[in-house]
């Protein structure tokens, strides 16, 4: 593309983005992340993804993002790293222990996790604590991990259905296995309880378990597919004060969307086709999100360059076309000064208490927040850039 041309198109966005984002930041990683995790409600962690030895830094959002009012007067519009570390390869998947200030990652390689201390106010440094030996018998992909707020630290991991544990965060000792009879590839573990947890699988089954029992998980049937047809399938559950207030929605290497009550996740309640690009999407790379405070809406990201959210309320339980509610271009736009690598996005997270608020990152190293505007209540934006 022409300069002249792109930075015509850039311009048009930047127009367009004066009506349709509250706030809009920007940050540039030396390598791109596959990782985005709050530590804090104003921090996140992020690590490099390639094989050589990458950096692990936790990202304070720009001050200006949280000024509610007389956003002109606070002047810190910038991202800010405080704290950092390396680490000797990959991460591509890292969680927060809630109530510490622990991470622990997986290198997407081995089932294997590393323990790291974030640092506090009298270190800046990252620094690796520890490890947890995964199950030997995994083979190929890297372990999912999900954690809860606990009295005692512990983590949930697993690469397959079959070698999903609780184990302590200090000891090392094992808590609770669970039981499976096959050994389906994890594409999600996720705590919708203090101890209830779901297992989601590559190949749309999802398993239901409380890790405070030994009875046998509930599992669920997957999605019905074409007769030889190979189909990818994610995973994600609402939040909720009980359990059974929650839904679950799986969506497809395909593009189809299915809204579920965890109580009879049989049934489908919601079904949409989203018009996403389907034909490079990687496991590793797609998401599908509830809004944790926002009711009904997904975020999807992972096909494109873009993020797109909906509204799955207007889902019924016919197949349906999906309107999009909004779509962040910006990671997309950016990139078309250099049109013969295609960026992609390679992960996304909402903000916890904040309802529009979502971060974002592209394969081109870019790391986005953005407040997109709910046209309805439509307010004055504020836009900024690192």
């Amino acid at each position: 593309m022409e300069e002249i041309e792109f930075d015509d198109v850039l311009d048009d966005w930047f127009i367009e983005s004066l009506k349709t984002y509250k706030d809009l930041h920007v940050y540039q990683l030396e390598l791109p992340t596959q990782v985005i995790e709050w530590s804090s409600q104003k921090t996140v962690c992020v690590a490099g993804n390639s094989l050589s030895k990458s950096e692990i830094l936790e990202l304070h959002l720009p001050p200006r993002l949280f000024a509610e009012e007389n956003k002109g007067l606070c002047a810190e519009r910038d991202f800010k790293v405080v704290h950092g570390g390396f680490t000797d390869g990959p991460v591509r998947c890292l969680r927060h222990i809630p109530g510490t200030r622990c991470v622990v990652t997986n290198d997407g390689l081995s089932s294997d996790l590393q323990v790291w201390d974030l640092g506090g106010d009298d270190s800046d440094v990252i620094r690796k604590m520890g490890s947890i030996e995964g199950s030997r018998i995994a083979a190929g992909g890297g372990s999912r991990i999900a954690a809860q707020l606990s009295s005692q630290p512990q983590i949930l991991h697993g690469a397959r259905s079959s070698d999903v544990q609780l184990t302590h965060l200090t000891s090392g000792q094992t808590l609770y296995k669970l039981e499976t009879p096959s050994a389906d590839p994890l594409s999600s573990l996720q705590f919708v309880s203090d101890a209830v947890f779901l297992a989601g699988c590559c190949n749309g089954k999802i398993y239901v378990a409380d890790s405070r029992t030994s009875a046998a998980p509930q599992l669920s049937p997957p999605p019905h597919s074409s007769p030889g047809e190979s189909v990818l399938w994610w995973t994600d559950a609402s939040s909720g004060p009980e359990p059974s207030s929650c839904r679950v929605v799986r969506l497809s290497s395909t593009g189809q969307a299915l809204v579920s009550d965890l109580r009879n996740l049989g049934a489908a309640v919601g079904r949409a086709q989203l018009n996403v690009e389907t034909s490079h999407c990687s496991l590793d790379h797609v998401q599908v999100s509830w809004a944790p405070v926002l009711d009904e809406c997904i975020a999807v990201s992972g096909f494109s360059g873009t993020v797109r959210i909906y509204d799955s309320s207007v889902w019924g339980t016919e197949l349906q076309e999906a309107q999009l509610l909004f779509e962040h271009r910006g990671h997309a736009i950016s990139s078309q000064a250099d049109d013969s690598v295609p960026v992609f996005i390679t992960s996304h997270i909402w903000h916890p208490e904040r309802p529009r608020t979502l971060l974002s990152a592209a394969s081109d190293g870019s790391v986005h927040v953005w407040d997109w505007v709910d046209l309805s209540t439509a307010a004055g934006p504020t836009l900024g850039t690192t």
